[in-house]
């Protein structure tokens, strides 16, 4: 029989993903959507506001530094998201796809140490999946994406 972790990669190999309905479901689904978005990395839009706090180098930029702490970022509910896909059963597979050198998080790091934002996702081939972001701070999710994209 295979294992979860193995069913996830051959899902998202053929454009399917998992998600729950709330963080409190007991289970998830997978979902193929008609179309998924694409970031087009070489052409990227980076406003000028977001250049020249790159510029002043305001904040770090880690890779696979803080996975669990981005994956409980991105699935912690705020005022402006009350609801979240990511549940236990998700936050587990994810975290043995980490263990396993599939899933990757990008951090954003003030410079006191605090972590601003992130994302994460899973890398099959040459493709990145990003699953989902946050922000603790203003533009750290957008920062990790943008060092993502470099």
């Amino acid at each position: 029989m295979k294992h979860i972790t193995d069913m996830v990669l051959d899902a998202y190999r053929i454009g399917v993903f998992p998600m729950a309905e709330s963080a409190d479901d007991d289970s998830f689904a997978f979902y193929k959507p008609y179309m998924r978005g694409l970031i087009p990395i070489k052409d990227l839009h980076i406003s000028a506001k977001i250049l020249k706090e790159l510029r002043h180098g305001l904040y770090t930029v880690t890779i696979d530094q803080a996975f669990e702490d981005v994956i409980d970022g991105c699935a912690r509910e705020t005022p402006k998201r009350e609801k979240t896909w990511i549940n236990a059963s998700i936050r587990e597979i994810f975290m043995q796809l980490h263990a396993a050198g599939h899933a990757h998080s990008i951090e954003c790091w003030t410079q006191d140490g605090k972590l601003a934002g992130g994302l994460y996702g899973l890398a099959i081939g040459a493709v990145f999946c990003g699953e989902s972001m946050f922000s603790n701070e203003k533009d750290g999710s957008k920062i990790a994406l943008i060092h993502l994209c470099a």
